[in-house]
């Protein structure tokens, strides 16, 4: 999978646990909506950062070795961008018994990801947490995920 990074532990995206691996690519949907430039974005420096190729098989072996997390969450920029690889990630980790939940941090409403969805829906414990950052909103709660989130249009929904 083409990745800017991982963390191996996070306790920021998830009420628990879990490894975040930061994706490559953005539409940068938000910052146009909002009319404001790419550089605002929080992620504009993550943009920046060099991508590099990780075998799934390694991402798996340093989510199964590591006691202290127990959930992947798939954000950073645009993890829609590369629905086929989010997807070979989830299924290299399904085929090799490993059912803990996948989190997929996305930008998009569902309606504007319907067949992304329905794909994802093949897989068991996916959550997507859907909806633009807008600037200057008073933040939320999400029960779901057990996290603020930035804007009041974000929320997140068990698909699976």
């Amino acid at each position: 999978m083409k990745v800017k990074g991982i963390v191996a532990e996070d306790f920021i995206q998830y009420k628990q646990p879990s490894m975040f691996i930061s994706t490559c690519f953005c539409d940068w949907k938000c910052c146009r909506e909002a009319g404001l430039d790419e550089s605002v974005c929080q992620n504009s420096p993550l943009a920046q950062a060099e991508s590099m190729e990780i075998d799934n098989e390694k991402i798996y072996d340093m989510f199964v070795s590591n006691p202290i997390t127990q959930v992947i969450v798939i954000g950073g920029l645009e993890p829609m961008i590369q629905i086929n690889e989010v997807i070979e990630l989830i299924d290299f980790f399904r085929k090799n018994g490993e059912d803990c939940p996948f989190i997929i941090y996305t930008g998009y409403y569902p309606q504007e990801i319907p067949k992304e969805i329905l794909r994802l829906k093949e897989y068991k414990n996916i959550v997507v947490k859907y909806g633009r950052f807008i600037p200057d909103q008073e933040s939320h709660y999400d029960s779901i995920l057990g996290v603020n989130l930035a804007s009041p249009n974000q929320y997140a929904e068990v698909i699976s």
